[in-house]
């Protein structure tokens, strides 16, 4: 996965895809397989990590979700 730029995504990259997958601005984070140990970085150190549900899709593509409270 690249960034805006067209760089290879990095720890810092996923905190902020996170974040906003947290704020609502992304309703989905999309982390093939050849990113996952960097994503897996960021995830962990995530403070909402608990609340982030990734569905894993065919050839080893994992789809992140944020589950939301009842009332937000």
């Amino acid at each position: 996965m690249t960034n805006v730029w067209g760089d290879f995504m990095d720890k810092t990259d996923f905190t902020d895809q996170l974040q906003k997958l947290k704020d609502g601005e992304l309703n989905e984070l999309t982390v093939q397989p050849n990113d996952f140990m960097v994503f897996q970085e960021a995830f962990m150190d995530f403070d909402a990590r608990k609340r982030v549900v990734g569905a894993a899709q065919k050839g080893g593509t994992v789809v992140y979700t944020f589950e939301k409270d009842q009332k937000e």
